[in-house]
């Protein structure tokens, strides 16, 4: 087989396929803060290439986050996902490489209830996953030994597509996946010229680059 040939190409969610800027505003709303506040904490802890959940740590110490978590779905206030989150590139681009007969698949860290809600939203992909489903998370390279299953493709015909440079592209270059480096978000783009971003095979400013890969 030519190693030119891409066969699958998996996607990272957060930041990748969906905007995430309702998420943290309705994580400001149940913690009382203003979501300029927080959204500047998640650039904080961004920057700093910490977690990002340490923004909700530092507004709030001491939170017990899976508390809250929890606290939030019980009210009805719990993760929410429809396609106003999506972002505008993701259907053309998903649809048109699965025209070209490259397999879709969508996996990244995330909870088993986002997985249920991208299910719901009948994207064209051909699986969907997340890591709580999986148990087992980026950057582990048990995570992308799962994406290498689901893929259906050798490692080196499968693209990993995502934003977070020490996340996505340097655990799936080590699993022998190819990388392509997204710049949007906060992540995508405070880590851009990092030497992890460099490391992908493509840098692309939007998902509909994509299809230029397919025809190279």
């Amino acid at each position: 087989m030519c190693r030119g040939v891409i066969e699958t190409i998996v996607f990272d969610v957060g930041e990748t396929l969906t905007n995430d800027d309702r998420y943290w505003g309705s994580w400001a709303d149940w913690l009382h803060i203003p979501r300029h506040t927080l959204s500047a904490l998640v650039g904080a802890v961004t920057a700093q290439g910490r977690d990002n959940a340490d923004a909700l740590r530092l507004a709030c110490p001491g939170i017990d986050i899976r508390a809250e978590y929890l606290a939030r779905e019980a009210a009805g206030q719990g993760e929410a996902l429809d396609d106003s989150d999506l972002y505008p590139d993701v259907r053309p681009a998903l649809s048109g490489l699965r025209k070209l007969g490259v397999r879709v698949v969508v996996a990244g860290n995330q909870t088993a209830r986002v997985g249920e809600l991208l299910r719901a939203l009948e994207l064209p992909a051909d699986a969907v996953a997340t890591s709580a489903e999986w148990g087992v998370a980026k950057p582990s390279p048990h995570f992308f030994e799962r994406v290498i299953d689901l893929a259906q493709a050798e490692p080196y015909a499968t693209v990993y597509v995502g934003d977070n440079p020490a996340n996505d592209v340097i655990p799936a270059k080590a699993a022998g996946l190819r990388a392509a480096h997204i710049r949007r978000g906060p992540w995508g783009h405070l880590w851009a010229d990092a030497p992890e971003a460099a490391a992908a095979d493509w840098r692309i400013s939007s998902l509909t680059d994509l299809t230029a890969l397919i025809n190279e």
